[in-house]
């Protein structure tokens, strides 16, 4: 009999870690490798966030707090969603977490019983699937086609509904494809949810600030105010702010759901750093300037990378509206030969290719649900970029 649960047969590690740590294996042997797999903005920790944190340990915020965050941040985190997105919610609705991956594994594990049905939207981010898989719900995925720009369709997601769905889990812009939903596609998927008072909405907007071309993001709760008291607002500070490895999450909604979210938080990692919710505090009421900088290069770098992965044999790239990935669809390369004679018969296929003929680190579509497709992050110089394209595209002339 195995010494592990069972339960842990469900799931598979994270790909796109996994892709991660392969790809500094090789470096540390030597290889010449360009990590495109992980997703995590190059720029610094902006300089008034880390003085806050310094002047946070200077004067001893180095204690426990509440077991979801503090008072201040709580206030923080409403005036943003105030702000930011027309969403009136006291503190008492907002709970915080290491990391937003945290808050969304609380709010599963907090709701879900088993036979209970989430719908996930695919290409989804990665985690999500094996997150409900742990808390013993059933993932129902619906594909959201390349044709459809990998928006969700009003009509697919009604035929999805059924008794036993419990959340549907939406990302704009989406992590892998970068694509966001106007407030025209918003106001059709929460057309269809005021039909189903059983379903709630678990939103990850994780992405919100990095937006380009003029896109306005917006948030279901938002677009449809009747939603407020079923959904579960998603953010945090690690892609917009460049606080990835601070690991602060957070999310507000009914006070009921964050009661209970906050309950096992208790029970399993307390409260997040004390320094780094100070240095959060600091963020969401400090200046932003910073963002429209970090967008404009991200920007400069999304339009690289499409046009050139646009110019290889075998790769349609569509532009995204957000976010700092592309998703790239490879279905031309599919049923092609290398030059050592392998047939590349799937998109996991096509990124092992690319890794070991010209050390591109990228993370396969199946990974997120839709294939033929691979992921790549532009969250890296725009010359490490240019290189990274150069051998893709040498890579699909050397295919027959």
């Amino acid at each position: 009999m195995s010494f592990l649960a069972t339960k842990l047969d469900r799931i598979k590690p994270s790909p796109t870690i996994a892709m991660s740590a392969k790809a500094r294996e090789l470096k540390a042997e030597g290889k010449d490798v360009i990590e495109l797999a992980a997703g995590e903005p190059d720029f610094p920790t902006p300089d008034h966030i880390i003085k806050s944190a310094e002047e946070a340990m200077a004067k001893g915020d180095t204690k426990y707090t509440d077991p979801d965050g503090t008072p201040v941040l709580k206030q923080a985190v409403c005036e943003k969603f105030k702000r930011d997105n027309n969403l009136e919610y006291s503190p008492a609705q907002v709970t915080i977490g290491n990391g937003g991956k945290q808050v969304l594994y609380n709010a599963l594990m907090a709701t879900l019983n088993p036979g209970d049905e989430v719908i996930i939207p695919a290409p989804y981010w990665v985690s999500y699937p094996d997150m409900v898989l742990l808390a013993d719900g059933t993932p129902h995925i619906v594909e959201c086609s390349i044709e459809n720009n990998f928006i969700l369709q009003a009509d697919d997601l009604e035929k999805a509904i059924t008794k036993k769905t419990k959340w549907i889990i939406l990302n704009s812009p989406s992590n892998p494809t970068g694509a966001g939903y106007t407030w025209a596609d918003m106001k059709k998927i929460t057309d269809v949810l005021l039909r189903h008072p059983h379903v709630w909405i678990m939103t990850d907007d994780m992405y919100e600030h990095l937006v380009y071309d003029n896109f306005k993001f917006c948030t279901p709760a938002e677009v449809e105010p009747q939603l407020y008291n079923r959904t579960l607002t998603v953010n945090g500070m690690s892609k917009a702010f460049c606080m990835t490895g601070w690991r602060i999450g957070y999310a507000a909604g009914p006070k009921d759901l964050i009661t209970a979210i906050r309950k096992i938080q208790s029970q399993s990692t307390s409260n997040p750093s004390s320094i780094s919710q100070a240095a959060s505090v600091a963020a969401l009421n400090g200046p932003m300037d910073f963002l429209e900088k970090n967008n404009e290069v991200f920007k400069q770098r999304r339009d690289l990378v499409c046009s050139m992965l646009n110019q290889a044999n075998g790769i349609t790239c569509p532009t995204p509206d957000g976010a700092f990935y592309v998703y790239p669809s490879c279905a031309g390369l599919i049923g092609k030969k290398t030059p050592s004679g392998n047939i590349l018969k799937s998109d996991e296929d096509v990124v092992t290719y690319l890794l070991e003929s010209e050390g591109i680190a990228a993370v396969h579509g199946a990974a997120f649900g839709l294939s033929p497709h691979f992921r790549i992050s532009y969250a890296t110089s725009t010359e490490i970029l240019e290189d990274a394209c150069q051998r893709i595209q040498r890579a699909c002339a050397a295919l027959f």
